[in-house]
């Protein structure tokens, strides 16, 4: 599995732009798809919410590519 690694430039994101902007998605549209098809899982836990906010140290799986959420320096 691929990880990569991405850094918040705010306390959160939301998840479906999450996936837009670590290249899983090609639009925010596309993001909330995968959200609404149950292939997003959240620290192990398939997540259902577009909008779901994700925080530092969360662990985002997509696509057989892991995304580790880091704080905002």
């Amino acid at each position: 599995m691929e990880t990569r690694h991405f850094q918040l430039k705010d306390e959160h994101v939301r998840l479906c732009d999450l996936l837009k902007l670590a290249g899983l998605a090609d639009s925010g549209g596309r993001g909330k798809q995968l959200v609404a098809a149950g292939a997003v899982t959240v620290d192990g836990q398939s997540e259902s919410r577009k909008t779901a906010k994700i925080r530092a140290g969360q662990q985002i799986e997509c696509q057989g590519v892991r995304i580790l959420v880091r704080a905002p320096e």
